[in-house]
């Protein structure tokens, strides 16, 4: 079991965009059709830019499951079993000893895991949107690093990409510290 939620981290964002593509295909996605045989609702995710960004928040979720599962099942394997034991003795419920140990020591864990997804927002949903998306409907799944891509590589305006990833860099150092 725990292969099969890890595995997810080990797959190239170019091949995930292409499965969550696939997936959310207007004309024959398996996605699609399970929203209108239970639903009966039509939705074209390359039509409507809600439902783009949507399809893209879902693949990077995915995309990153695995990654976030390592790092909390190792901390849950450091916790030391003694504390739970102790609270169960002392009559604690299962709920209370997730609220007041558990939690309370994943908290670092926890921590990083904000900021390295939050790391992964900006820069790393890149090959997703591209392959997904390219950007669109509309700018509605263009992030900054897609923008900047944009700027600096299609439109060829290098000295506007240069500002925006000064303006990238500040934000993201100000968030890691």
């Amino acid at each position: 079991y725990r292969t099969l939620f890890i595995w997810t981290y080990a797959i190239s964002p170019a091949v995930a965009g292409t499965i969550w593509a696939l997936m959310f295909s207007p004309s024959s996605g398996p996605v699609t059709y399970l929203l209108k045989t239970f639903f009966g609702a039509e939705v074209n995710w390359m039509m409507d830019g809600r439902v783009a960004l949507i399809a893209v928040i879902i693949a990077a979720s995915w995309k990153m499951l695995g990654y976030n599962i390592i790092f909390f099942l190792s901390g849950l394997q450091t916790i030391p079993q003694e504390l739970t034991e102790a609270a169960a003795i002392d009559g604690a419920s299962s709920v209370r000893r997730f609220f007041r140990i558990t939690l309370p020591l994943l908290s670092p864990t926890t921590f990083f895991l904000l900021i390295m997804n939050t790391l992964y927002a900006f820069f790393q949903v890149f090959g997703l949107i591209d392959i997904m998306t390219k950007g669109g409907p509309g700018d509605a799944t263009q992030v900054l690093v897609y923008k900047l891509y944009r700027d600096g590589f299609i439109n060829l305006d290098t000295g506007f990409a240069s500002a925006q990833s000064i303006v990238l860099f500040v934000f993201v150092a100000i968030l890691t510290v």
